[in-house]
C-alpha cells in the first residue's frame, strides 16, 4: 500500500523535472540597432471621395445637377472655389452639419467621417462639379 502512495508522488516529481528547470539560454541580439519594420497590412487604403460618397447617404439629399433637399453638387462647386480653406470649411460642414448657408433646412451631421475622409469628399465635389479649367 505504501508503494501505491509513493508512486504518484515520484511520477509527479519526474514530470515536473522533465518540464523545465534547465539552464536558461541567453538570447543574443543579432539585430541590434535595426528597428523592426512597421506592419501596415491592417491599415485600410484611403478611399476616394466618390467611394466615400457612394458608401454614405449624400445622395439622399444631394443630386449632381439639381437641387433635392440640399443644393446640387454643381451648385456647391460653383459657390466654393477649390482651395484648402474651402475644402476644410466644407469638410467641417460634412462632419458637423448645420444650416444657414443654403437656407433653413439643416444638413445632418456625418460624425462617422474622419476629417481626412470629409476633406476627400469635399475636394471630390469641388474638382468634379466645379468650373472646367
Amino acid at each position: 500500500m505504501r508503494k501505491r502512495l509513493l508512486a504518484p508522488f515520484f511520477l509527479s516529481a519526474l514530470f515536473l523535472a522533465a518540464c523545465g528547470g534547465g539552464a536558461k539560454e541567453e538570447k543574443k541580439d543579432e539585430g541590434a540597432g535595426i528597428a523592426p519594420a512597421e506592419d501596415h497590412s491592417m491599415v485600410a487604403p484611403q478611399q476616394s471621395g466618390q467611394e466615400l460618397m457612394d458608401g454614405s447617404d449624400c445622395k439622399t439629399c444631394h443630386k449632381p445637377e439639381s437641387k433635392l433637399v440640399g443644393p446640387s453638387f454643381k451648385d456647391i462647386a460653383a459657390k466654393y472655389e477649390l482651395n484648402d480653406k474651402n475644402v476644410k470649411f466644407l469638410a467641417d460642414k460634412i462632419i458637423n452639419g448645420g444650416s444657414g448657408n443654403w437656407g433653413e433646412v439643416p444638413m445632418a451631421p456625418h460624425s462617422n467621417f474622419t476629417e481626412d475622409d470629409a476633406k476627400e469628399v469635399a475636394k471630390h465635389i469641388l474638382e468634379t462639379y466645379g468650373p472646367a479649367k
